[in-house]
């Protein structure tokens, strides 16, 4: 999703009767590249701000839902809200690696957690 042009999935018609775009592959692949390392470096900063905060339990697992919600809403942003554009589906940048980043969340909640208040 970067700025240039070059990230966009449509990037020109099909030649001949049918005027429907067609999906660049590479242009897809670099942008859920994008999505999977943003919704990992967030996982991460969540976890550990979870840590420090003191979340235990149930309220860390929201918070964890939040983030993931909150980063949905900023690659969606980012995107200028035409998510067409840059992904074939809403599902790309809503729910694809949602929980992928939930192991390294906990990971870093606990390794927080752990610094902050038990040590």
């Amino acid at each position: 999703m970067s700025a240039d042009a070059t990230s966009s999935v449509y990037s020109q018609n099909l030649k001949g009767d049918l005027n429907a775009p067609y999906i660049n592959a590479e242009n897809v692949q670099s942008n859920m590249k994008v999505i999977y390392y943003s919704r990992t470096f967030m996982s991460i900063v969540g976890g550990i701000i979870a840590g420090i905060l003191g979340f235990t339990g149930l309220t860390g697992f929201i918070f964890y839902f939040l983030v993931m919600a909150v980063t949905s809403v900023g690659l969606t942003a980012k995107a200028k809200f035409s998510i067409h554009t840059y992904f074939d589906s809403w599902n790309r940048i809503l729910l694809d690696g949602f929980l992928g980043g939930l192991m390294s969340f906990v990971l870093f909640w606990t390794f927080a957690y752990d610094i902050v208040h038990i040590f």
